[in-house]
């Protein structure tokens, strides 16, 4: 049963995924993920509602006891006025004192890196999934293509004998 207060999420309800930084699970091995808020304008909003959204160049930054959000490019509302959002800026995320605390001692490590992988909908509000990475080598990055290569053959293999049989 349905309560009446989903209904006014709608299409959020339906598709909560906006944009995944699929380069991210290529490019890096994920340690840990947080879930964070974001401070957003209005037209970002929109905007975002709209699915456009890149997160292929973004990272997250701590500094001073917050943590912040750059390079991630959220397009212009179609429809705003001239009070419209700048692209580019950079976006504080709500976490709490300390996840961030725990974000600074992790993107300290070496070799580590804050990584912006996925922005969807909860409960009507834009989150961000946060991951400490480290990068993969060129041999990593191969085995997990192999890797995987051969799961979508096993895979096949056993819907062909399933048809067959």
């Amino acid at each position: 049963m349905a309560r009446k207060s989903d209904a006014r999420f709608g299409a959020v309800a339906e598709n909560p995924q906006i944009a995944v930084n699929r380069e991210a699970f290529h490019e890096y091995e994920i340690s840990e993920r947080f879930e964070a808020g974001l401070v957003l304008t209005g037209t970002e909003v929109k905007s975002l509602r709209a699915g456009r959204l890149t997160l292929k160049e973004g990272y997250v930054r701590v500094y001073r006891g917050e943590a912040f959000l750059e390079g991630v490019h959220i397009p212009p509302y179609d429809h705003g006025t001239y009070q419209n959002h700048e692209p580019r800026r950079t976006r504080t995320l709500l976490l709490h004192r300390r996840e961030i605390e725990e974000l600074r001692v992790s993107s300290q490590a070496a070799g580590y890196t804050l990584v912006p992988l996925r922005m969807y909908w909860k409960h009507g509000r834009a989150k961000l999934e946060v991951g400490v990475a480290r990068g993969k080598k060129q041999y990593d990055k191969r085995a997990t293509i192999a890797d995987r290569d051969a799961k979508r053959d096993m895979a096949r293999v056993s819907v062909d004998r399933y048809k067959r049989g």
